[in-house]
């Protein structure tokens, strides 16, 4: 059964391996593009014996590597006697390549031999044997950014190891809207204790603060709504592949009603096992 902790990713030139890495380093990979193939049973050992702090990693390598066609073969067979790497290799139709290398204005590996047409069909020649020993075959063909990174996530990670990481933000309106935000909240109408004299100096960690915010019962259908927002979203995303998610919420000053808003859906996300890290960035201003 092959280690989906351990990944080589091979195939054409323009089929996406190095976007696929990506992806995988998203995941939490411990990726390396175009390492030479004779490293790898040398990494193996030392990966083995955990003198790495790297549970997960995947290696990109293929046909730019000189002699890589001839020697893989060997170098696999070597490193299956060890450990059983889940080989990948990625394809795609010779129309799709054309495009993309035109698009990229990149030269094709093999240039010299012929004509782009003529590489790319003597690299399916060259690895076929390659593409035989594989054990996920990928063609990209037909396969947006967002349906490889999807693709990707459901096959090679399992669903109970996949942790997207959570920002939550706190800001105030007068001093400007987080730039990296991804979702933004408004909570300007909620009740405002800055107009409040014992509460003005106080934050929205504290609370006598959060108590009479909450006492509102417009404040109360606001936090169901959102809430029941949040939690209908979240596993879209995760299932899209989203690897990261920054949610800001703000208020006038970012000192009260943002502030406690995002303790309360803090509180909610990690009881629902959540990674979660929050900042008030405007809380003292």
């Amino acid at each position: 059964m092959a280690d989906y902790n351990f990944l080589i990713i091979t195939g054409l030139s323009g089929s996406g391996k190095t976007t696929a890495s990506r992806f995988f380093e998203d995941l939490g990979y411990y990726c390396m593009d175009n390492i030479p193939a004779k490293l790898i049973p040398n990494f193996v050992d030392l990966w083995r014996k955990k003198e790495f702090q790297i549970d997960k990693v995947a290696f990109v390598i293929d046909i730019r590597e000189a002699g890589f066609v001839s020697e893989f073969p060997k170098i696999l067979k070597k490193i299956r006697k060890r450990l059983s790497p889940c080989v990948i290799f990625m394809e795609a139709s010779d129309e799709t390549i054309i495009k993309r290398f035109s698009e990229s204005r990149r030269p094709h590996p093999l240039t010299g031999q012929g004509t782009v047409i003529q590489n790319i069909h003597l690299e399916r020649e060259k690895l076929a044997e390659i593409k035989n020993l594989s054990d996920e075959v990928i063609d990209t063909s037909k396969t947006s950014i967002s349906d490889l990174k999807k693709l990707i996530s459901d096959r090679f990670l399992k669903k109970s190891e996949y942790r997207i990481q959570i920002m939550l933000i706190s800001f105030g309106y007068k001093y400007g809207v987080p730039l990296d935000s991804d979702l933004v909240f408004d909570t300007r109408f909620l009740p405002n204790p800055h107009y409040v004299d014992h509460l003005r100096d106080k934050t929205g960690q504290e609370k006598e603060v959060s108590d009479y915010i909450c006492h509102s019962e417009t404040t109360k259908k606001y936090i169901e709504n959102l809430f029941a927002f949040i939690d209908f979203q979240l596993p879209y995303l995760i299932e899209e592949g989203k690897s990261y998610l920054t949610i800001a919420i703000g208020c006038t000053g970012g000192k009260h009603r943002s502030v406690a808003v995002a303790e309360w859906l803090k509180e909610h996300l990690e009881s629902k096992k959540y990674s979660i890290q929050i900042t008030h960035r405007d809380i003292f201003r």
